[in-house]
């Protein structure tokens, strides 16, 4: 075995020497080819221009003439005329502003629109008693759009509306029935639902319908 790999070993080698002599071979026939196709080749050689900037001092004559121009600034006249008004003392004192019942130590109600989780656990579903129906928009009476706009409005424990999401689309966008059904929905006034008889912000969804 060790006789074999020696002799592998110098197959190889022979093989590398006859590659590296036509290379070298080649390389120098291609080196002739270039020699004898351009016999002249020019290389200009790189010239360091230095180029010197001259400054010149103003004069103080010439200096004083380029002042700037100072701010004026516009005088208002004041004029103040007297008047015929009484004087202080004798100015009646009139209040304006009643009693106030405000108490500065409760802190500010908290904005709870789409605060309310999704599923919230109920045993009595909010009840609508005051319901609000949209007006139909120009545009969708001139295009005799009609259909129904699915909403998903948040009613919390007072009975009244917070946010309201459009579930199902029928015209989308500013002035559209989306639109309107939205501020329509908001002025709904709800039975709040219940859990253990004690009133509890939930999800409600249904549908606001548009047609002739």
């Amino acid at each position: 075995m060790r006789k074999n790999t020696e002799f592998k070993l110098s197959d190889w080698k022979d093989e590398v020497n006859t590659y590296f002599e036509k290379s070298l071979c080649l390389a120098l026939i291609i080196l002739l080819f270039a020699f004898i196709v351009f016999p002249k080749i020019e290389v200009k050689p790189y010239i360091h221009e230095v180029r010197e900037i001259q400054t010149i001092e103003i004069p103080p004559e010439v200096r004083k003439q380029f002042k700037p121009p100072e701010e004026v600034k516009p005088i208002i006249p004041l004029t103040i005329e007297e008047s015929d008004m009484e004087s202080d003392e004798d100015i009646e004192e009139v209040e304006t502003i009643g009693p106030t019942t405000l108490d500065l130590t409760k802190p500010p109600p908290v904005r709870r629109e789409g605060t309310t989780p999704k599923f919230v656990i109920h045993e009595e579903e909010p009840i609508p008693i005051k319901k609000v129906w949209p007006k139909y928009t120009e545009f969708a009476k001139k295009c005799g759009l009609e259909g129904t706009v699915v909403v998903q409005a948040e009613v919390f424990e007072d009975g009244s509306v917070g946010a309201v999401e459009v579930i199902k689309s029928l015209q989308s966008g500013p002035g559209g029935l989306d639109e309107v059904a939205i501020e329509a929905v908001k002025k709904w006034k709800f039975i709040p639902a219940k859990n253990q008889g004690k009133p509890v912000a939930v999800w409600v969804t249904f549908p606001i319908t548009f047609s002739f």
